[in-house]
Protein backbone atom coordinates (compact mmCIF):
# COMPACT_ATOMS: atom_id res chain seq x y z
CA UNK A 1 0.00 0.00 0.00
CA UNK A 2 1.25 3.21 -0.79
CA UNK A 3 0.64 6.42 1.83
CA UNK A 4 -1.95 6.55 3.93
CA UNK A 5 -3.08 9.83 3.60
CA UNK A 6 -4.02 11.36 6.71
CA UNK A 7 -5.68 14.45 8.19
CA UNK A 8 -7.23 15.73 11.38
CA UNK A 9 -10.67 17.28 12.07
CA UNK A 10 -10.56 19.44 15.17
CA UNK A 11 -6.90 20.41 16.41
CA UNK A 12 -7.54 22.16 19.96
CA UNK A 13 -5.86 20.43 22.81
CA UNK A 14 -6.42 16.85 22.17
CA UNK A 15 -6.55 17.00 18.03
CA UNK A 16 -2.87 19.08 18.11
CA UNK A 17 -1.33 15.26 19.43
CA UNK A 18 -3.07 13.78 16.86
CA UNK A 19 -1.51 15.93 14.06
CA UNK A 20 1.74 15.11 15.67
CA UNK A 21 2.07 11.44 16.00
CA UNK A 22 0.70 11.23 12.03
CA UNK A 23 3.04 13.65 11.35
CA UNK A 24 5.72 10.82 12.68
CA UNK A 25 3.87 7.59 11.55
CA UNK A 26 5.88 6.07 8.95
CA UNK A 27 4.28 5.37 5.95
CA UNK A 28 1.66 7.79 6.46
CA UNK A 29 1.19 11.57 4.77
CA UNK A 30 -0.88 13.77 7.28
CA UNK A 31 -2.01 15.81 3.84
CA UNK A 32 -4.37 18.54 6.28
CA UNK A 33 -5.55 19.97 9.69
CA UNK A 34 -9.11 21.51 9.78
CA UNK A 35 -9.95 23.55 12.76
CA UNK A 36 -12.69 26.52 12.59
CA UNK A 37 -10.27 28.53 14.70
CA UNK A 38 -7.41 30.17 11.94
CA UNK A 39 -5.30 30.59 15.37
CA UNK A 40 -5.80 27.05 16.14
CA UNK A 41 -5.52 25.56 12.55
CA UNK A 42 -2.74 27.93 11.27
CA UNK A 43 -0.44 26.62 14.47
CA UNK A 44 -1.02 22.99 14.28
CA UNK A 45 -0.49 23.35 10.60
CA UNK A 46 2.67 25.09 11.05
CA UNK A 47 4.43 22.51 13.59
CA UNK A 48 3.83 19.38 11.54
CA UNK A 49 4.08 20.83 8.32
CA UNK A 50 0.37 20.25 6.75
CA UNK A 51 -2.51 22.24 5.17
CA UNK A 52 -4.81 24.26 7.28
CA UNK A 53 -8.62 24.17 6.29
CA UNK A 54 -11.53 25.92 7.82
CA UNK A 55 -13.59 23.59 6.41
CA UNK A 56 -13.80 19.46 6.53
CA UNK A 57 -15.77 18.97 3.41
CA UNK A 58 -12.79 20.31 1.20
CA UNK A 59 -10.84 16.58 2.11
CA UNK A 60 -13.66 14.47 1.29
CA UNK A 61 -12.64 12.06 -1.24
CA UNK A 62 -9.17 13.70 -1.01
CA UNK A 63 -7.95 11.56 1.91
CA UNK A 64 -7.64 7.87 3.30
CA UNK A 65 -7.97 8.32 6.99
CA UNK A 66 -8.94 10.82 9.60
CA UNK A 67 -9.17 11.30 12.97
CA UNK A 68 -12.05 13.14 14.33
CA UNK A 69 -11.67 15.26 17.57
CA UNK A 70 -14.35 17.41 17.42
CA UNK A 71 -16.58 18.40 19.97
CA UNK A 72 -19.27 15.44 20.80
CA UNK A 73 -22.00 16.83 18.77
CA UNK A 74 -20.37 16.96 15.57
CA UNK A 75 -18.74 13.48 15.45
CA UNK A 76 -21.65 11.60 13.93
CA UNK A 77 -22.15 14.21 10.87
CA UNK A 78 -18.31 14.75 9.56
CA UNK A 79 -17.61 10.75 10.79
CA UNK A 80 -20.59 9.84 8.11
CA UNK A 81 -19.43 12.43 5.89
CA UNK A 82 -15.89 10.82 5.58
CA UNK A 83 -17.09 7.31 5.50
CA UNK A 84 -19.39 7.71 3.02
CA UNK A 85 -16.50 9.28 0.85
CA UNK A 86 -14.52 6.33 1.26
CA UNK A 87 -12.10 6.97 4.35
CA UNK A 88 -11.23 5.09 7.10
CA UNK A 89 -12.55 6.98 10.58
CA UNK A 90 -10.79 6.94 14.16
CA UNK A 91 -13.46 9.14 16.35
CA UNK A 92 -12.68 10.33 19.56
CA UNK A 93 -14.63 9.07 22.49
CA UNK A 94 -17.70 9.43 23.12
CA UNK A 95 -18.39 7.91 19.22
CA UNK A 96 -21.70 9.95 19.17
CA UNK A 97 -24.16 12.13 21.11
CA UNK A 98 -26.48 9.32 20.90
CA UNK A 99 -26.93 4.96 20.26
CA UNK A 100 -29.11 5.59 17.33
CA UNK A 101 -26.40 7.84 15.46
CA UNK A 102 -23.47 5.11 16.64
CA UNK A 103 -25.74 2.20 15.44
CA UNK A 104 -25.56 4.10 12.31
CA UNK A 105 -21.89 4.79 11.87
CA UNK A 106 -21.42 1.02 12.61
CA UNK A 107 -23.95 0.24 10.03
CA UNK A 108 -22.37 2.76 7.17
CA UNK A 109 -19.01 1.61 7.71
CA UNK A 110 -19.98 -2.32 7.59
CA UNK A 111 -21.73 -1.31 4.12
CA UNK A 112 -18.49 0.74 2.63
CA UNK A 113 -15.98 -1.68 4.05
CA UNK A 114 -13.95 0.96 6.33
CA UNK A 115 -12.82 0.90 9.22
CA UNK A 116 -14.71 3.10 12.16
CA UNK A 117 -12.31 3.12 15.50
CA UNK A 118 -13.39 4.73 18.58
CA UNK A 119 -10.18 6.69 20.61
CA UNK A 120 -11.03 4.61 23.86
CA UNK A 121 -7.45 5.53 24.52
CA UNK A 122 -7.09 3.68 27.94
CA UNK A 123 -7.07 0.23 25.68
CA UNK A 124 -3.48 1.17 24.95
CA UNK A 125 -1.87 2.64 28.26
CA UNK A 126 0.82 0.20 29.19
CA UNK A 127 -0.96 -0.68 32.75
CA UNK A 128 -3.74 -2.21 30.65
CA UNK A 129 -1.32 -3.96 28.75
CA UNK A 130 0.42 -5.64 31.65
CA UNK A 131 -2.46 -6.81 33.56
CA UNK A 132 -4.05 -7.80 30.79
CA UNK A 133 -3.50 -11.64 31.84
CA UNK A 134 -4.91 -11.51 35.17
CA UNK A 135 -8.31 -10.04 33.73
CA UNK A 136 -9.97 -13.05 34.06
CA UNK A 137 -12.99 -13.83 36.22
CA UNK A 138 -13.43 -10.65 37.88
CA UNK A 139 -15.61 -10.60 41.14
CA UNK A 140 -15.80 -6.88 42.33
CA UNK A 141 -14.27 -3.65 40.32
CA UNK A 142 -13.54 -0.50 41.75
CA UNK A 143 -12.91 2.14 39.33
CA UNK A 144 -11.52 6.29 40.88
CA UNK A 145 -10.82 8.24 38.02
CA UNK A 146 -10.50 11.78 39.22
CA UNK A 147 -9.27 15.46 37.83
CA UNK A 148 -9.41 19.03 38.99
CA UNK A 149 -11.90 21.46 37.03
CA UNK A 150 -10.90 22.70 33.40
CA UNK A 151 -13.09 24.18 30.62
CA UNK A 152 -11.96 22.17 28.18
CA UNK A 153 -14.17 18.66 27.88
CA UNK A 154 -17.51 20.47 29.21
CA UNK A 155 -19.39 20.04 26.80
CA UNK A 156 -20.28 16.76 28.08
CA UNK A 157 -21.13 15.53 31.49
CA UNK A 158 -18.54 13.88 33.73
CA UNK A 159 -20.07 10.39 33.00
CA UNK A 160 -19.18 10.74 29.28
CA UNK A 161 -16.23 12.72 29.71
CA UNK A 162 -13.80 10.62 32.01
CA UNK A 163 -16.34 7.73 33.39
CA UNK A 164 -16.79 6.57 30.26
CA UNK A 165 -13.34 5.04 29.85
CA UNK A 166 -13.71 3.24 33.02
CA UNK A 167 -16.97 1.83 31.93
CA UNK A 168 -15.34 0.75 28.36
CA UNK A 169 -12.72 -1.11 30.18
CA UNK A 170 -15.13 -3.17 32.85
CA UNK A 171 -17.42 -4.18 29.97
CA UNK A 172 -14.40 -5.54 28.12
CA UNK A 173 -13.01 -6.99 30.90
CA UNK A 174 -16.10 -8.55 32.61
CA UNK A 175 -18.03 -9.57 29.33
CA UNK A 176 -21.07 -10.30 30.59
CA UNK A 177 -24.92 -7.80 30.22
CA UNK A 178 -25.62 -5.51 32.92
CA UNK A 179 -28.05 -6.33 34.84
CA UNK A 180 -28.77 -3.16 36.93
CA UNK A 181 -27.49 0.50 37.35
CA UNK A 182 -27.17 2.47 40.69
CA UNK A 183 -26.03 5.77 39.72
CA UNK A 184 -25.78 9.21 41.70
CA UNK A 185 -23.88 12.53 40.72
CA UNK A 186 -24.38 16.39 41.20
CA UNK A 187 -23.32 19.91 38.83
CA UNK A 188 -20.66 21.58 40.78
CA UNK A 189 -19.02 24.44 38.23
CA UNK A 190 -20.87 23.70 35.43
CA UNK A 191 -24.02 23.21 33.98
CA UNK A 192 -23.77 19.88 33.27
CA UNK A 193 -22.91 16.59 36.21
CA UNK A 194 -19.34 17.52 37.33
CA UNK A 195 -19.40 14.40 39.74
CA UNK A 196 -20.93 11.30 39.72
CA UNK A 197 -20.65 7.33 41.32
CA UNK A 198 -22.62 3.66 39.46
CA UNK A 199 -22.91 1.16 40.98
CA UNK A 200 -23.18 -1.45 38.26
CA UNK A 201 -24.24 -5.16 38.37
CA UNK A 202 -23.88 -8.01 35.97
CA UNK A 203 -25.43 -11.13 34.89
CA UNK A 204 -22.24 -13.06 35.87
CA UNK A 205 -22.35 -11.47 39.35
CA UNK A 206 -19.81 -9.33 38.90
CA UNK A 207 -19.86 -5.57 40.91
CA UNK A 208 -18.81 -2.66 39.29
CA UNK A 209 -18.29 0.44 41.95
CA UNK A 210 -17.05 3.15 39.64
CA UNK A 211 -16.55 7.11 40.65
CA UNK A 212 -15.64 10.01 38.17
CA UNK A 213 -15.13 13.90 39.30
CA UNK A 214 -13.53 16.40 37.68
CA UNK A 215 -13.51 19.03 40.30
CA UNK A 216 -10.81 17.18 42.76
CA UNK A 217 -7.85 18.38 43.71
CA UNK A 218 -5.98 15.90 42.46
CA UNK A 219 -5.46 13.78 39.21
CA UNK A 220 -5.93 10.10 39.48
CA UNK A 221 -7.22 7.20 37.35
CA UNK A 222 -7.14 3.99 39.60
CA UNK A 223 -8.49 -0.12 39.00
CA UNK A 224 -9.06 -2.21 41.28
CA UNK A 225 -9.77 -5.79 40.39
CA UNK A 226 -10.82 -8.89 42.70
CA UNK A 227 -11.41 -11.94 41.88
CA UNK A 228 -11.56 -15.38 43.63
CA UNK A 229 -7.59 -15.82 44.06
CA UNK A 230 -6.16 -12.44 43.62
CA UNK A 231 -6.25 -8.90 43.61
CA UNK A 232 -5.16 -6.26 40.96
CA UNK A 233 -4.10 -2.58 41.76
CA UNK A 234 -3.68 -0.58 38.25
CA UNK A 235 -2.37 3.33 38.61
CA UNK A 236 -3.31 4.24 35.01
CA UNK A 237 -1.27 7.56 35.46
CA UNK A 238 1.87 6.42 36.98
CA UNK A 239 1.97 3.17 35.27
CA UNK A 240 2.00 0.78 38.04
CA UNK A 241 0.61 -3.24 38.41
CA UNK A 242 0.19 -4.65 41.29
CA UNK A 243 -0.41 -8.18 42.04
CA UNK A 244 -1.38 -9.43 45.27
CA UNK A 245 -2.46 -13.52 44.86
CA UNK A 246 -3.00 -16.59 46.73
CA UNK A 247 0.81 -18.42 47.87
CA UNK A 248 0.67 -21.64 45.87
CA UNK A 249 2.64 -24.53 47.29
CA UNK A 250 5.50 -23.62 44.39
CA UNK A 251 6.28 -20.30 46.18
CA UNK A 252 9.05 -19.27 48.53
CA UNK A 253 8.12 -18.92 52.22
CA UNK A 254 7.30 -15.42 53.42
CA UNK A 255 4.98 -13.80 56.73
CA UNK A 256 2.13 -13.18 54.01
CA UNK A 257 -0.37 -16.49 52.66
CA UNK A 258 0.14 -14.63 49.70
CA UNK A 259 2.88 -13.40 47.22
CA UNK A 260 2.74 -9.53 46.03
CA UNK A 261 4.59 -8.54 42.87
CA UNK A 262 4.65 -4.88 41.76
CA UNK A 263 5.69 -3.74 38.52
CA UNK A 264 6.54 -0.17 37.22
CA UNK A 265 6.44 0.14 34.04
CA UNK A 266 7.38 2.89 30.98
CA UNK A 267 5.51 5.53 30.86
CA UNK A 268 4.99 4.83 26.59
CA UNK A 269 2.80 6.72 24.27
CA UNK A 270 -0.74 5.58 24.37
CA UNK A 271 -1.74 7.90 21.45
CA UNK A 272 0.87 6.95 19.25
CA UNK A 273 -0.29 3.11 19.85
CA UNK A 274 -3.99 3.87 19.02
CA UNK A 275 -2.75 5.94 15.77
CA UNK A 276 -0.25 3.39 14.89
CA UNK A 277 -2.87 0.57 15.14
CA UNK A 278 -5.18 2.06 13.46
CA UNK A 279 -3.08 2.49 10.64
CA UNK A 280 -2.10 -1.06 10.87
CA UNK A 281 -5.48 -1.78 10.78
CA UNK A 282 -6.31 0.00 7.81
CA UNK A 283 -3.38 -1.78 5.78
CA UNK A 284 -4.38 -5.29 7.03
CA UNK A 285 -7.89 -5.48 7.37
CA UNK A 286 -7.89 -6.44 11.01
CA UNK A 287 -10.78 -5.09 13.42
CA UNK A 288 -9.69 -2.32 15.26
CA UNK A 289 -9.18 -3.02 19.01
CA UNK A 290 -12.17 -0.71 19.87
CA UNK A 291 -14.41 -1.43 16.97
CA UNK A 292 -17.68 0.80 17.00
CA UNK A 293 -19.86 -1.57 18.67
CA UNK A 294 -16.96 -1.27 21.59
CA UNK A 295 -17.38 2.78 21.30
CA UNK A 296 -21.20 1.97 21.33
CA UNK A 297 -21.58 -0.77 24.13
CA UNK A 298 -19.87 2.68 26.34
CA UNK A 299 -22.25 5.05 25.17
CA UNK A 300 -25.50 2.97 25.78
CA UNK A 301 -24.31 2.26 29.51
CA UNK A 302 -22.63 5.99 30.08
CA UNK A 303 -26.37 7.42 28.89
CA UNK A 304 -28.14 5.03 31.33
CA UNK A 305 -26.14 6.53 33.81
CA UNK A 306 -26.75 10.02 32.96
CA UNK A 307 -30.61 9.46 32.46
CA UNK A 308 -30.41 8.13 36.22
CA UNK A 309 -28.55 10.78 37.87
CA UNK A 310 -30.65 13.61 35.77
CA UNK A 311 -34.02 11.15 37.24
CA UNK A 312 -32.81 11.35 40.87
CA UNK A 313 -31.59 15.23 39.95
CA UNK A 314 -34.36 15.99 39.10
CA UNK A 315 -36.36 14.33 42.29
CA UNK A 316 -34.58 15.95 44.22
CA UNK A 317 -35.53 19.47 43.23
CA UNK A 318 -39.18 18.31 43.55
CA UNK A 319 -38.96 17.69 47.03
Amino acid sequence: MEKIRAAVIGVGYLGRFHAQKYAQASGCELVAVVDSRAQAREQVAGEVKARALSDYRELLGQVDAVSIVTPTPTHFAVARDFLEAGAHVLVEKPVTETPAEARELIALAARVGRVLQVGHLERFNAAILAAEPYLKAPRFVECHRLAPYRERGTDVNVVLDLMIHDIDIVQTIVGAPIASIDAVGTPVFSEEIDIANARIRFANGCVANATASRVSLKTERKLRIFSDDAYLSLDLQQKIVTLIRKRTAADADGPLPVTIEEQSLEQGDALKAEIESFLGCIRSGRPPVVTGEAGLMALETATRITEQVQQSLAARTHT
